[in-house]
């Protein structure tokens, strides 16, 4: 990607891997997935960066769309870690955006999700406290602080299979076997097929965890992952145009915002 940084580039093409690339947490700390194979992957922050050197060449301005695509991947089957840490990536995009802003004050941002998840946080699982499973979740005034270890220079944590970690639950899910651990040998696959073809939960967690939580799921069981839920997504702006977006918005209304603020949609003159 560094070609991007070239004051001759003009034009940027990149093809890193035949399928999804691998997430900040793979790529920076498990080295799971597919980073053996593919282990020259950029980063998002990367290529935003590279982005944005090309395309403030323009003298007309540019419009640029970036999108941390594997949050909403990692989220379909479960596996909160892998979105969460990319999370933390796309906040980093987003500052290197508004490090450009800074100097070049005509500048509109705009983040967004185009849908939802049904994850929320519900306490902290505290590995010591006495009982079976469950009874380790603590909530409300007994749910505490989590002990992962302080961010590093990138903002990411260097562990999260720490023994006080966030309880992160779906309200819409396939079978599964909830273990409460974070998946450290590959994304989460909760849910195979049977010989009759419905999907039902994947044994191998049961055998890597006894007291794993067979959890049946509230979903058809045709149903490979988790799904986008209808709650409102939260939008976020600055720059010229942004105090256009307020209250409660339809998201073909967002579209037009962007038109406008592109020159597009103005309405000619008789």
């Amino acid at each position: 990607m560094r070609v991007g940084n070239s004051a001759n580039t003009k034009k940027l093409f990149g093809v890193f891997h035949p399928d999804n690339m691998d997430g900040s947490l793979d790529r920076f700390f498990l080295k799971k997935n597919t980073v053996e194979q593919y282990p020259n992957q950029p980063d998002l922050t990367d290529m935003t960066r590279s982005e944005i050197n090309v395309l403030s060449k323009n003298p007309n301005g540019f419009f640029l769309m970036v999108e941390a695509a594997l949050i909403d991947k990692f989220n379909h089957p479960l596996d909160w870690e892998r979105a969460a840490f990319d999370v933390i990536m796309l906040s980093k995009a987003v500052q290197i955006a508004k490090d450009f802003a800074r100097t070049h004050p005509d500048t509109l941002i705009i983040v967004t999700p185009d849908h939802t998840h049904s994850g929320s946080i519900s306490g902290v699982v505290h590995d010591a406290k006495p009982g079976h499973f469950r009874e380790k979740v603590g909530v409300y005034a007994e749910a505490g602080y989590p002990n992962y270890p302080k961010a590093n220079v990138e903002g990411y944590p260097s562990q999260i299979d720490v023994s006080k970690r966030l309880a992160f639950f779906y309200g819409n899910y396939h079978d599964h076997y909830e273990t409460l651990h974070p998946k450290l040998d590959s994304t989460f696959k909760p849910a195979v097929k049977d010989e009759t073809g419905k999907y039902v939960a994947n044994p191998g967690y049961i055998q890597m965890q006894e007291d794993a939580i067979h959890m049946p799921g509230n979903l058809p069981s045709n149903q490979a992952q988790g799904v986008h839920t209808a709650d409102d997504a939260v939008l976020n702006a600055m720059g010229p145009g942004s105090e256009k977006f307020r209250g409660f918005m339809d998201n073909t209304e967002v579209f037009m915002v962007m038109v406008e603020a592109l020159g597009l949609g103005r309405n000619k003159s008789k």
